[in-house]
């Protein structure tokens, strides 16, 4: 009888203590702080448990797992630029010709400028703006319309930093996302406001960040080549290879001829522009030289009428 009362009790106090567990484990289930969706966790102090950065470390796994993994079989984004230095006999028609090229090409000029030189001479400037898949063939076109003396030409890949923020963007809706449910089922003033205040920032966040990708896509695009055209009386590099010394020898005396024809046809050009300068610098000179020579004769004349005075005073007299 003994043992079947001990074994009651026994049994008793287990059942007890297995309801005692349960109970704790629900409570304890019942107290945990409420999870919104991964990204704002709340305690019962209403204050926040997750830093920031986890938030958004979060987000980010999130935003990747949503693109599922396809980030490396998105296209390369390459910016590419140029530079290209022109010459031409022709001015008018190689600056027709260049606005039709970029037409033709369905481009357009970021920034277009012509100058006069004090040599005559006509300069033009452009700014292009053409599709990236139009850029080698303008490289190629340009140089066929015009007698190209300079060209260079890069491509940057930016693709890492492109998609980095494009999934920064994707990173910073769902997180406006989050708080938008946040503040629908807030009820405290102080959660309000706090809220309201991280969907401002996120709302900023936003735009800088589609701002970013907008400058990005126009770079993108849209290749820029910066083009310098210069009006000249002869293309340069136009004289064949020489190797033998005879021609060569031929060759540096004919240039130096070019050369001293080309100092004194500048030197004509230049006189011809300053001529208005040169008559009245002559003018001063001769004015100059005449007053000093006048200084000279005046002295000469006071010397000698000095002389013929004290040759007078000195004679002896009858």
């Amino acid at each position: 009888m003994k043992r079947i009362t001990s074994l009651l009790l026994t049994l008793v106090l287990a059942l007890t203590l297995v309801g005692c567990g349960s109970t704790a484990q629900n409570t304890s289930a019942d107290s945990a702080p409420q999870d919104y969706g991964g990204y704002w966790n709340m305690n019962g102090s209403d204050t926040y448990e997750t830093s920031e950065s986890q938030r958004d470390d979060m987000l980010v796994e999130e935003a990747d797992s949503a693109a599922g993994g396809t980030q490396n079989t998105k296209p390369v984004k390459m910016i590419y630029t140029g530079y290209m230095e022109m010459q031409t006999l022709d001015f008018d028609k190689a600056s027709s010709d260049m606005d039709a090229l970029v037409k033709e090409l369905g481009g357009y000029f970021q920034q277009s400028s012509v100058s006069n030189g004090s040599d005559g001479y006509r300069r033009a400037s452009y700014t292009v703006r053409v599709p990236a898949a139009q850029f080698e063939p303008f490289f190629r076109q340009a140089g066929q319309l015009c007698h190209v003396t300079y060209k260079n030409a890069s491509a940057d890949d930016v693709s890492e930093s492109y998609y980095d923020t494009e999934a920064r963007l994707e990173t910073a809706r769902i997180k406006l996302e989050r708080l938008q449910t946040l503040l629908a089922k807030a009820t405290s003033m102080e959660d309000i406001i706090t809220i309201e205040s991280a969907i401002s920032e996120t709302e900023w966040d936003i735009e800088n960040l589609s701002g970013t990708l907008r400058h990005y896509d126009a770079l993108v695009d849209y290749a820029t080549i910066d083009v310098e055209l210069c009006e000249v009386y002869k293309l340069s590099g136009q004289d064949e290879a020489v190797t033998t010394f005879g021609g060569r020898l031929g060759q540096s005396f004919v240039r130096g001829l070019k050369a001293v024809g080309s100092t004194l046809e500048d030197l004509a050009v230049w006189l011809a522009y300053s001529w208005v300068w040169l008559v009245v610098a002559a003018a001063v000179v001769v004015v100059i030289v005449r007053a000093v020579r006048r200084k000279r004769t005046g002295k000469k004349f006071s010397l000698k009428r000095k002389k013929k005075t004290a040759e007078s005073d000195t004679e002896p007299k009858e």
